[in-house]
């Protein structure tokens, strides 16, 4: 049975760390913010990491002993999700310092603190060109019941990023590369992308690049990280026709400090001359039948 949390303030906290039997002191944030600032006496077990309960009997052995979790505070579900993950192993006095590092220090508490604190990777203003090894752009073409996906590559681009934002950039497609990943070994894959690049869609002896140009990012409000955080508007260009593109991208910076984009956006083919199969220009295409919206997956690099 799961056994249940007792949430606690910083004043409790401290009243119980001096008690008779104090807690055993978990920071479940990561390692390196527990590594620069941590309560005193703390141990630290990263709940985000899959191995977070095998860790657990090291630091805690005594499942009859408390324990105490604590996370970022100000909101920051860490340590509730740290408390129930204890329960369901079956401590059996778990608290849970709802208030955080955040709330220890606001109320006066001391902390152990390392002057090597972990800063995030900054990115300079200008220009940067694609890696086009680690950037790909996955495609997913779809009738009623079935699909197929795979991969185009990219022959070149570049981002231009402004006071840590992306503000600019562009890339060229090559549509030679395309693949279909779920035929892969199969007869039929060679029939597929004849068809994708005859004149029937892309006509990529005719149109063996296609562009896209940035010409807006703009800022969504109140976005968190791992949501879209930029409306980027452009101009795609495919088959010799231009037409403006818009969706929302998910950006930032890699560890390595390089500027980086993932979106998932559908656009419709026919607005580029791409017709085949579409009930929009085709009376009767029976089981040729095609959807006008072909899915991208793009995932941008710089070098």
């Amino acid at each position: 049975m799961d056994q249940k949390s007792t949430l606690v303030g910083a004043a409790e906290l401290k009243e119980l760390l001096a008690g008779t039997r104090p807690p055993v002191l978990v920071d479940v944030r990561l390692e390196e913010d527990c590594n620069c600032s941590r309560l005193p006496g703390a141990g630290s077990n990263c709940v985000f990491e899959v191995v977070f309960t095998e860790r657990m009997p090291g630091i805690a052995p005594d499942l009859t002993a408390p324990v105490c979790v604590y996370g970022a505070g100000g909101g920051s579900l860490e340590s509730r999700m740290a408390a129930e993950k204890l329960g369901r192993m079956g401590y059996a006095a778990v608290y849970d310092f709802k208030d955080g590092i955040e709330g220890w220090k606001a109320a006066g508490f001391p902390t152990d603190e390392n002057s090597q604190q972990v800063t995030p990777p900054v990115v300079a203003d200008g220009e940067f060109t694609i890696d086009l090894a680690e950037s790909r752009i996955h495609w997913i073409g779809r009738n009623l019941l079935n699909r197929h996906e795979g991969l185009i590559g990219l022959k070149a681009g570049w981002l231009r990023m402004e006071a840590g934002r992306l503000t600019g950039g562009g890339f060229v497609i090559d549509m030679r590369s395309i693949t279909c990943l779920d035929l892969k070994g199969n007869a039929l894959h060679d029939v597929l992308i004849r068809h994708l690049m005859d004149h029937d869609f892309f006509d990529s002896a005719k149109f063996p690049e296609a562009t896209f140009a940035i010409t807006d990012a703009i800022e969504v409000p109140d976005a968190t990280p791992g949501s879209p955080d930029l409306t980027i508007l452009g101009v795609l260009t495919l088959k010799g026709v231009s037409h403006p593109l818009e969706f929302t991208a998910c950006t930032g910076v890699t560890a390595e400090g390089k500027p980086a984009a993932q979106a998932t956006l559908a656009f419709d083919r026919t607005l580029w001359n791409v017709l085949y199969g579409s009930g929009k220009w085709f009376r009767h295409p029976g089981g040729h039948l095609v959807n006008d919206l072909i899915e991208l997956q793009l995932r941008i690099v710089s070098a």
